[in-house]
C-alpha cells in the first residue's frame, strides 16, 4: 500500500461535497415516478428509509477503512489474495464505469428531449469526456474542487423547488401510512440508484486528510441528501395527482415549467443548462475512481488507465439510443447497486473475522 502525500490530500469537511455531489445526481429530475408507483401518497417513508440505511453503510465503510492502511483495493487483496481480489478490484472499477454511462446517457436524454431532438449524441459525449479528461487528469484534489462548485452552484435551484406550492393540495398526502410495509420496501428498493454515492468512499479514502474527522461530514451529506430528496418529493406529490405523475417521467422539470421569473419563460432550460454543473462532478468522480482502482490493480498510470475507461464510456453512451435501452441500463445500474448494500456488510464481517482469528493465533 503506497502512503498519499499530504500534498495530494484534501481538508476532511470536503467528504461532505464528495458524497452530496455523488448522491444528488441526474436522478433528482425523474425519481419521483418510479417510488410513488409501488409506495404511493407513502413513498417520503422510503425516502427516509433510504437515508436511514446510507448512514447505516457509511458508517460501516468507517469501521472497516479506520486502521486498515489503504482503500477497498488494499483490503481486497489482504482479505481474497492476490488473484481474486484483483478480480473484485476490477469488478469495481467497472461498475463506476457504468455509473457514470448511465449517468451521462440520462442527462443527453433528458437534453435532446427537452432541449435539442436533433443533437449528435457522439460529439456532445465527446466534448463532454474531453472536459472530464481533463479535470480527472489534474488529480483528486482538482475533482474535489469540482464537486464543491457543483454543489454551490447549482444551490440557488433549491428555491425554485417551491413555486409548485402555490398549487399544492396537501390532501394528496394523505391517507398517510396506506401501504403495506412491502411496497413501503419496493421503494425503498426503487430509490438506491438515486442514492448511490456513499460507496466512492471505499476508494478516495486515502486522499483525505485526518480521515477519522471525516465521518461527521459524511453523514452530514447523507443527511442533507436525504433532506432534499424527501422535500422534493413532498412538493411533488402535493402539485401531482399519482395518475398526472406516473405520465411524467421527469417531475421535477415539469415543475419547473411553472417557474415564472420576468427575464426567463422557459426556467426549465435554465435549469437543465444549470445541471450539467451537477452531473459533471459525478461523471468525474466516478472515472477517477475506475481509473485508480485499475492503476492500483495492474500498476500502470492512472493517465493510461484514465483513457481506457473514457473509451469504453464513449462506446458505450453512444450504444444505447432508445428510452427502453436507457431506462433499462438505469434499472440494471440500480440492481448492482442493492449488491452495495450486502457486499459492506459482509467486508466488514470478513474483515472482524479475520482479525479475530489473528489475534487468537498470535495469543496461541
Amino acid at each position: 500500500m503506497t502512503k498519499i502525500a499530504e500534498k495530494y490530500q484534501v481538508s476532511h469537511f470536503m467528504v461532505f461535497y464528495l458524497i452530496h455531489s455523488l448522491q444528488f445526481g441526474v436522478g433528482v429530475l425523474g425519481f419521483q415516478r418510479i417510488i410513488v408507483k409501488v409506495a404511493g401518497q407513502d413513498a417520503w417513508i422510503s425516502v427516509i428509509l433510504s437515508g436511514v440505511f446510507s448512514h447505516i453503510m457509511v458508517w460501516m465503510i468507517y469501521r472497516i477503512l479506520r486502521g486498515a492502511e489503504g482503500n477497498i483495493h488494499d483490503i481486497h487483496h489482504r482479505i481474497f489474495g492476490k488473484w481474486l481480489g484483483k478480480g473484485l478490484n476490477l469488478l469495481i472499477s467497472l461498475y463506476f464505469t457504468m455509473l457514470a454511462i448511465g449517468v451521462l446517457r440520462t442527462f443527453i436524454e433528458i437534453i435532446q428531449v427537452w432541449m435539442f431532438p436533433d443533437m449528435n449524441v457522439l460529439i456532445f459525449s465527446i466534448l463532454f469526456l474531453a472536459l472530464v479528461y481533463y479535470i480527472v487528469t489534474g488529480g483528486f484534489r482538482v475533482v474535489t474542487g469540482i464537486c464543491f462548485f457543483g454543489v454551490v452552484l447549482p444551490g440557488y435551484l433549491i428555491i425554485t423547488y417551491f413555486f409548485p406550492l402555490e398549487f399544492a393540495e396537501w390532501v394528496n398526502l394523505f391517507p398517510m401510512f396506506d401501504h403495506s410495509i412491502g411496497d413501503i420496501i419496493e421503494g425503498t428498493k426503487s430509490m438506491a440508484l438515486t442514492v448511490l454515492g456513499f460507496e466512492a468512499l471505499l476508494v478516495y479514502y486515502p486522499f483525505i486528510k485526518n480521515p477519522e474527522k471525516s465521518q461527521k461530514w459524511a453523514h452530514g451529506a447523507i443527511f442533507f441528501t436525504t433532506f432534499l430528496y424527501l422535500l422534493i418529493l413532498v412538493i411533488t406529490i402535493v402539485f401531482f395527482n399519482e395518475e398526472q405523475l406516473q405520465k411524467n417521467i421527469w417531475a421535477t422539470l415539469t415543475m419547473w415549467k411553472i417557474v415564472e421569473i420576468p427575464f426567463v419563460e422557459r426556467f426549465e432550460y435554465i435549469g437543465i443548462a444549470n445541471w450539467n454543473l451537477v452531473i459533471l462532478p459525478n461523471v468525474c468522480l466516478t472515472l477517477w475512481c475506475a481509473s485508480r482502482g485499475i492503476k492500483q490493480t495492474i500498476n500502470i498510470s492512472q493517465k493510461k488507465t484514465l483513457i481506457l475507461v473514457l473509451i469504453l464510456t464513449l462506446i458505450a453512451v453512444n450504444m444505447f439510443n432508445t428510452r427502453e435501452q436507457i431506462d433499462h441500463l438505469n434499472t440494471v445500474m440500480g440492481d448492482i447497486g442493492l449488491c452495495f448494500y450486502l457486499y459492506i456488510p459482509l467486508i466488514l464481517f470478513l474483515q472482524f473475522f479475520l482479525k479475530k482469528i489473528k489475534n487468537q493465533g498470535g495469543a496461541g
